[in-house]
């Protein structure tokens, strides 16, 4: 049985120090790095582009989960791609043509991924999902590290996990927002395959501990890594 994923959230990190915390994320159990790209238009935040997700690339030895909280993802997909982004993950909200988007990602050989805001049902997704390989479900409202985690997310993994399994689906179920010791294993339960974690590691007095105890949690098979 393969194990659930966890994807540290490097928008957590402390970037004075941002070599060595990639070594620690690279010398832990973790499995991706996750990178949030906001625009401060999408979202009321703007982070980094493509210019630095280069240099974490350089650091990583791990993959690249690259999440676009930006407008107009479709403008960018191929120069993302380039600076070494795995996982390339837009908004279905922001995406008027999602299928066109989607197909896009997929024609650079990174991996396509859909984030749905919290307020977003994961039903709109039905006639996408054989076609997408990971829906990033957040559960906090987009823009900032640190919030709280939006219980009423549990039930929408519950009924996307019943989605993929009725269309024989090879999606991961991504959760990112206020994920924690402390919620970890009822999220899991309830079907997700990655865990996104900001705070709850790059804060921890022992990161690379945190990073284990988030692995040691039971969880479902995974289709693919």
């Amino acid at each position: 049985m393969k194990k659930h994923l966890v994807a540290p959230s490097v928008l957590a990190a402390d970037f004075t120090r941002l070599r060595e915390e990639f070594a620690m994320v690279n010398a832990s159990e973790a499995d991706w790095f996750h990178l949030d790209v906001m625009d401060g238009r999408f979202v009321p935040n703007i982070t980094f582009g493509m210019f630095i997700i280069e240099c974490m690339k350089s650091l990583a030895e791990k993959p690249l989960d690259v999440h676009l909280m930006i407008v107009e993802p479709e403008k960018y997909i191929e120069d993302f791609r380039r600076a070494g982004a795995d996982v390339i993950t837009v908004h279905y909200e922001a995406c008027p043509h999602l299928h066109r988007t989607v197909q896009q990602i997929r024609e650079t050989g990174a991996r396509a991924g859909v984030a749905l805001n919290p307020h977003t049902s994961v039903e709109l997704l039905e006639d996408l999902i054989e076609e997408i390989d990971l829906v990033c479900l957040m559960s906090v409202n987009p823009g900032f590290g640190g919030q709280k985690f939006i219980y009423r997310t549990i039930p929408k993994i519950e009924r996307l996990r019943e989605m993929i399994i009725t269309h024989n689906a090879s999606v991961l179920i991504e959760i990112d927002g206020g994920v924690g010791l402390q919620n970890a294993e009822r999220i899991l339960q309830a079907g997700a395959d990655v865990l996104v974690a900001g705070s709850s590691v790059f804060k921890a007095n022992n990161p690379t501990g945190a990073i284990a105890r988030l692995k040691a949690f039971d969880s479902q098979p995974l289709k693919w890594v």
